[in-house]
């Protein structure tokens, strides 16, 4: 009777599932840049493991597109057999690990069976967001339940000064046009530095934070790590700060040429800032639409809009007059120099303590170039007769 008793007891724990996060490295395309992540549920009485995958979206459901414009993305938990979610990433290259987790048997099927409710179609949409409700956060999240919050009570305190902006250019870096975006695209609300919790927005990073997380009992929370699929194309680009000062090398360059130049030959120089200018422009115009009509909060009250201002736009008839030998008016001398105090401003703000932006290597480029152009632009230097007359 006895041997029988302690048979019925740990039948429990050996049914209890075993529960894996499995982390895929970078792609080459740039939707893959960012890695992705799953929970992998191994229950012995399944037919094998199950990839519970919180990165599906359908591209043909009505509105997919303008929606994803916006901000206002729906993303969905995907349920599949771990073989078949591994098939991709084994025929692109892309290394996976999985970290098999010491859960309490009470707590492992506590967590197979709520992703389980949640896979169910009534349940498995979700509003995505790229840094705070991801694929990623998603996986954290519910591995910190599953805990009783313990994942978050070790992660939230500790922080390496990353931030949404420096992951994402670091992650976005192979693809010039896409960390540029980022880098540009980004407001002041992405530069707080996060702490390892935000951090694990990123695959890789929560694969870091559960190596080194602790059980109450303070045994390691991973009990296995293994490789399943090696990396055969280039690796995680790694962090490194970026010097404002070549930049700012580059921009005082430009600038002294320009200066130069503008007094001999101005309707070159006006030549040389249409583009610029209509650049500029059209930036400032994608910045405000995201601001005032998306829900991209990381993108509102971008500084970089005084830097690339909507009033270059405003200088672009005056520099073609210039260009074609004709003055280019009152107005436009006028509107030369707040363009440039605007860019003046973009560095006050950065100094400032309160909600700074990391934007100091655009400042360093830019604030030369647009004291150059008006100073090039702008005859015998700025005119205070000018303002007292108005246009």
């Amino acid at each position: 009777m006895a041997i029988l008793l302690l048979a019925l007891c740990s039948l429990p724990a050996l049914a209890a599932p075993r529960i894996g996060v499995v982390t895929m490295q970078p792609g080459e395309i740039f939707f893959e840049r960012f890695g992705h992540n799953a929970i992998v549920v191994d229950d012995p009485a399944g037919a094998g493991p199950i990839s519970y995958n919180f990165g599906y979206f359908d591209m043909d459901e009505p509105g997919f597109f303008p929606r994803f414009i916006r901000g206002d993305m729906r993303y969905m938990l995907v349920a599949l057999p771990l073989a078949d979610d591994l098939a991709y990433y084994d025929e692109v290259g892309r290394g996976v690990a999985i970290q098999w987790l010491d859960l309490d048997p009470g707590s492992a099927t506590a967590l197979a069976a709520a992703l389980a409710v949640n896979a169910r179609p009534e349940n498995a949409r979700y509003r995505y967001d790229y840094f705070t409700d991801n694929c990623s956060t998603r996986v954290r999240d519910a591995i910190d339940r599953a805990l009783g919050g313990a994942l978050q009570r070790q992660l939230r305190p500790r922080s390496q000064g990353n931030t949404y902006r420096s992951e994402a250019v670091r992650l976005a870096s192979p693809a010039w046009w896409m960390w540029l975006g980022f880098d540009l695209g980004l407001g002041p609300a992405a530069d707080r530095p996060n702490s390892l919790w935000e951090d694990a927005f990123v695959p890789m990073r929560l694969a870091a934070a559960l190596r080194d997380a602790r059980r109450a009992d303070g045994r390691p929370l991973v009990a296995e790590e293994v490789e399943i699929l090696p990396h055969r194309i280039a690796p995680e680009p790694a962090g490194s700060a970026r010097p404002w000062w070549p930049w700012l090398l580059a921009g005082s360059a430009i600038a002294v040429g320009l200066a130069w130049l503008g007094r001999r030959r101005p309707s070159t120089v006006a030549g040389l800032a249409l583009p610029f200018w209509g650049t500029a422009g059209l930036a400032s115009i994608l910045m405000l639409f995201l601001w005032i009509f998306t829900e991209h909060c990381f993108a509102w009250a971008n500084h970089n809009l005084l830097l690339l201002s909507p009033l270059c736009l405003g200088l672009l008839p005056g520099a073609w007059r210039i260009a074609r030998g004709r003055d280019g008016g009152r107005t436009f001398r006028q509107l030369l120099w707040v363009v440039a105090g605007s860019a003046a401003l973009a560095a006050f703000l950065a100094w400032l303590p309160a909600l700074p932006q990391r934007n100091g290597h655009w400042i360093a480029l830019l604030l030369p170039l647009h004291v150059a152009f008006a100073w090039a632009l702008t005859p015998g230097g700025p005119n205070p007769a000018d303002w007292r007359r108005g246009p």
